[in-house]
C-alpha cells in the first residue's frame, strides 16, 4: 500500500510499513488472504503486483506459482522487496498515475491491492492496467470500503460526506518515523463508473470475512464484533474486454 504522488511519503515509514504489514490484522489476516482466495489458481500467470510496497503479495503469489512483477512509487519500500525477493525478483520503480514500462497484453492478471485510494483520478491508471492486461486477463482490486470510512468520519465527530471525491490526510507513525499519507476517497458508484468506462466487466464485488485464527489473534479489536465480517475493504474483480 503505498502513495502514487509523491512516494518519499511511503520512503520514511517502509521499514516500519513493512513490518507492521507482516503480522497486521487487516493485512496479513484480512485483504492478504481475501485477495489470494479471490485470486485462486495462478499457476504459470504472468501478474503484476501494481503497488507492492514490501512484497509480501509478491511473495505469496510466486509461492504458488506465478510469474510475478511488481511495480512501486516508493523506493524505500521496494528496497524492503528486494531484500525479501532476492536479487533476481523482477521489481521496478513505476508511478501508477504514469505509463508503465511494459508492453501492450503483457500480463493475465494485475493485482492493485490498497493502491487505488491514493490517487485522485483513476481514469489514467485504470486506461494503463488495461493496457498492460492481455484481452480477458484479470484486475484484482482491494480499497478502503466508502462506508467504513463515512463511518469514522460520524465517529469523529467530522461532517460525513459520502458522495464526491474527496481528500483525506492522515499522519502515520511506524518505526519510529512519521509521515503524511493523502488518500482520495470516493463512494461506489463512482468506482465502478472508473471501471466500466475504462473498459473492465465487473465479475465480483466481494466484502470477505477475515481470516478465522484472527478472532483469537487479536481479542481487544474483536471485543465489540461477533460475526465473521466486519466493515474494512471493499473487493473487486474486473475482466478486461
Amino acid at each position: 500500500m503505498t502513495t502514487m504522488p509523491g512516494s518519499n511519503a511511503y520512503d520514511a515509514i517502509a521499514e516500519g510499513y513493512a513490518a507492521e504489514n507482516e503480522t497486521s490484522l487487516m493485512n496479513a489476516y484480512y485483504e492478504r488472504p481475501a485477495m489470494l482466495e479471490l485470486a485462486g489458481d495462478v499457476t504459470g500467470r504472468r501478474v503484476l503486483d501494481a503497488g507492492c510496497g514490501s512484497g509480501a503479495l509478491f511473495a505469496e503469489l510466486r509461492a504458488r506459482g506465478a510469474v510475478v512483477t511488481g511495480v512501486d512509487a516508493s523506493a524505500g519500500m521496494l528496497e524492503v522487496a528486494r531484500r525479501r525477493l532476492g536479487a533476481d525478483a523482477d521489481l521496478r520503480v513505476a508511478d501508477l498515475a504514469c505509463p508503465l514500462p511494459f508492453p501492450d497484453d503483457t500480463f493475465d492478471d494485475v493485482i492493485a491491492s490498497l493502491v487505488l485510494h491514493y490517487l485522485e483520478d483513476w481514469g489514467p491508471a485504470l486506461a494503463e492496467l488495461r493496457r498492460v492486461l492481455r484481452p480477458g486477463g484479470r484486475l484484482l482490486v482491494s480499497v478502503e470500503h466508502p462506508l467504513a470510512i463515512t463511518l469514522m468520519q460520524h465517529k469523529a465527530g467530522e461532517s460525513p460526506a459520502y458522495f464526491g471525491t474527496r481528500n483525506r490526510v492522515e499522519e502515520w507513525t511506524m518505526g519510529g518515523q512519521t509521515s503524511r499519507l493523502s488518500f482520495w476517497d470516493r463512494p461506489l458508484h463512482a468506482m465502478t463508473e472508473a471501471f466500466t468506462t475504462a473498459g473492465f466487466r465487473i465479475g465480483v464485488v466481494s466484502e470477505p470475512p477475515y481470516a478465522p485464527e484472527a478472532r483469537e489473534l487479536f481479542p481487544e479489536e474483536f471485543r465489540e464484533i461477533s460475526g465473521p465480517r466486519f466493515l474494512g475493504l471493499l473487493f473487486f474483480v474486473l475482466e478486461a474486454g
